[in-house]
């Protein structure tokens, strides 16, 4: 994908991760709405409405902080690679988001019990936390494709 390292493709690639690095913390966390939090993982069309609208200010932010980037250092992305990047960023985010796939692939991959862990038990007054195996499997699935997305943009 890179044809020569010394031609600043390795340094785009790192100045866009790092960029989407810092999106994906702000949407993920700063932007996205108690209403898309809460509802965003829900059955039916008010839970996938919910997670829409979520990875679209996800996105949104993605492509303000790509524009920072390219605004406060003179780098040029090619805009039909960004939309590669950031489509691959938003589709994986929805799927991870709506919180069943995301369960589904760790069950099948040995790490229900991982997934699991720290989520409140019914009838033992717990709290949920930023701490559960789910949020560590949704984080680490969304800096995966940030990765990708990253490359993408950097091509």
């Amino acid at each position: 994908m890179f044809a020569d390292p010394s031609s600043g493709h390795a340094a785009t690639f790192a100045a866009v991760f790092v960029a989407l690095y810092v999106a994906h913390q702000v949407g993920d966390h700063w932007i996205q709405s108690q209403h898309q939090a809460d509802h965003k993982g829900r059955p039916g069309w008010p839970g996938r409405l919910a997670c829409a609208a979520h990875v679209a200010t996800y996105t949104l932010t993605a492509l303000v902080a790509l524009v920072i980037l390219m605004a406060g250092t003179g780098l040029r992305l090619d805009p039909w690679a960004v939309s590669a990047g950031l489509t691959v960023s938003a589709i994986s985010h929805y799927i991870a988001d709506r919180r069943t796939p995301l369960a589904r692939i760790a069950a099948a991959l040995g790490l229900a019990r991982f997934y699991a862990l720290g989520a409140p038990r019914p009838d033992r007054g717990d709290n949920p936390s930023l701490g559960t195996g789910a949020y560590a499997l949704d984080q680490s699935w969304h800096v995966a494709f940030l990765f990708a997305s990253a490359l993408l943009c950097a091509a």
